[in-house]
């Protein structure tokens, strides 16, 4: 039987399905028409981990023709029928979201909103543009689209655009700032003890706070990375990179995973190390492990960042 919860007023009554993709969590109101009159603070309650249910994020998955000015993209994108009106944690709107957005495939088929057999596609809407997943047994591949170097001369020349002071580690450290539809900041570490004394503030405000030169406009997501090596994919024979790393997601605080923070770690890591880069690699985060396909440049023209990994449906909870 569904538990039965208080926070989040516009929410009375309506029921949740609470999920995870690699631990990073969230909670999904299906609702086709966009009739639940659902604000920012609702949101923010019901993500509390104390006086709420408790996750990373909220989706609303709703039709693309029944949300308020996407007619344009509706008739651009035809095929997306559905849309991942994504949220933080906080209330604050998100562009797009790796891991959310294979829960949200996964919600879509084992609901009956659509039907999505093996190896076939399915395209969503989302504020960052269309997204096309795939289904892979118990795995979802999803097309995050194209990456891109805000700063692209320096981060071409320089290979770093942004100065970074984390809690916990010495000094001023270099990072790279790469866009996946939201924007991130990739730092790498020299070793894994580094990654590990790093103190990552969380949502409540509790530490210091990461600072940034210059300072994002828009704020943004850091992944603190510390590369693993190479293996050998023992089907086709090629070279995989493999990293570990953290995140801080805007707007939410540390997480167990993200997509969008893993193809922007595996983009930066591409874009360090050239020509010579591989074209698949290995995050291993704290939820799991994802991995990424960047291909021989990810920068390129009609370049596209594919993520693959697992979702899984936890819970249906009603909001009392």
């Amino acid at each position: 039987m569904p538990s039965t919860l208080g926070p989040g007023a516009g929410l009375s009554g309506r029921e949740l399905i609470k999920g995870h993709a690699t631990l990073n969590d969230f909670l999904l109101l299906v609702d086709p028409e966009r009739d639940a009159a659902v604000s920012a603070a609702d949101i923010a309650a019901v993500c509390d981990r104390r006086a709420g249910i408790g996750a990373d994020g909220f989706v609303r998955v709703v039709r693309t023709q029944a949300l308020p000015g996407a007619q344009d993209f509706a008739a651009a994108a035809p095929q997306a029928h559905w849309f991942m009106d994504y949220y933080n944690a906080d209330g604050t709107v998100a562009e797009v979201n790796g891991n959310a957005a294979r829960l949200f495939a996964h919600v879509l088929d084992h609901e009956g909103l659509a039907d999505v057999g093996e190896e076939e596609s399915i395209t969503i809407g989302t504020r960052a543009g269309a997204r096309s997943l795939t289904r892979l047994g118990d795995l979802w591949t999803v097309d995050m689209g194209p990456a891109r170097l805000p700063h692209r001369e320096a981060a071409r020349a320089e290979g770093w655009d942004t100065a970074v002071v984390v809690p916990g580690l010495k000094g001023q450290r270099a990072a790279l700032s790469v866009s996946m539809g939201s924007p991130h900041t990739v730092l790498a570490l020299g070793e894994e003890a580094e990654l590990d004394s790093a103190e990552l503030a969380g949502l409540k405000g509790s530490g210091e706070p990461v600072a940034y030169d210059p300072a994002p406009d828009q704020g943004t997501n850091l992944e603190l990375v510390v590369p693993l090596g190479e293996e050998t994919d023992p089907d086709s024979g090629r070279a995989v990179g493999l990293a570990r790393m953290r995140v801080l997601e805007r707007g939410v605080g540390e997480t167990l995973s993200s997509g969008t923070g893993a193809c922007a770690a595996a983009v930066a890591l591409s874009v360090w190390q050239g020509q010579d880069a591989p074209q698949d690699y290995r995050l291993l985060v704290a939820g799991g492990e994802l991995g990424v396909h960047v291909g021989p440049d990810p920068l390129a023209p009609g370049a596209t960042v594919l993520l693959t990994g697992p979702a899984s449906i936890t819970a249906r909870i009603t909001v009392a």
